[in-house]
């Protein structure tokens, strides 16, 4: 799909942030309440998306969108973007509020706990999906909403957003199951 001027592309990629942290909260709520049996509303936002997956996947559909037909070169590099993304965003989290998020220092080939090998290989996976098969339905999809509607959507999301982030900044989404405290281990965020 071409993408029309700057602006159509400012609210291609809105849309797909919020489609993509939406599915990435989407993913973490299911799989703690497939484990643990309980609802929780994962991340640092009260909203339902995690920005780290938001941010991920524009990085992703920008950086890879051209690979989309070499699917294991897809794999290798969404696999070292995301891992590094975690990473500074673990590291950035916890030096704004003395908290972590996610902790997997029981995990194999982890890294300070803040990235370890099973979450690299499961966003590589995940990366591969949203780049080679969920982008070209994306495009296609996109291409079929109103000018009009695509606006007001992006406009309404991001003021939620933005509403959502500057409550979180003072008081961020906090508590059991949600943050875990130094030694505590986890796969889940």
């Amino acid at each position: 799909m071409k993408i029309k001027p700057t602006s159509d592309r400012f609210y291609f990629y809105v849309l797909f942030f919020f489609i993509t942290g939406f599915t990435g909260w989407l993913w973490e709520v299911l799989l703690f309440f497939a484990t643990e049996h309980v609802f929780i509303n994962r991340g640092v936002y009260e909203g339902p998306y995690l920005p780290v997956y938001g941010f991920g996947g524009l990085l992703l559909c920008m950086l890879l969108r051209r690979l989309k037909r070499r699917p294991l070169s897809v794999f290798v590099l969404s696999t070292a973007i995301c891992t590094v993304l975690e990473y500074l965003t673990s590291l950035f989290l916890e030096r704004k509020w003395g908290v972590r998020w996610w902790d997997y220092s029981g995990h194999f080939l982890n890294l300070n706990g803040r990235v370890c090998l099973l979450g690299a290989v499961v966003f590589g996976l995940g990366g591969t999906a949203l780049v080679c098969l969920f982008l070209p339905f994306y495009e296609k999809l996109y291409g079929q909403i109103p000018d009009k509607w695509r606006r007001i959507a992006s406009i309404f999301l991001l003021l939620v957003f933005i509403a959502d982030g500057a409550r979180c900044a003072m008081h961020p989404n906090t508590g059991s199951g949600i943050t875990f405290s130094s030694g505590s281990s986890s796969f889940f965020r």
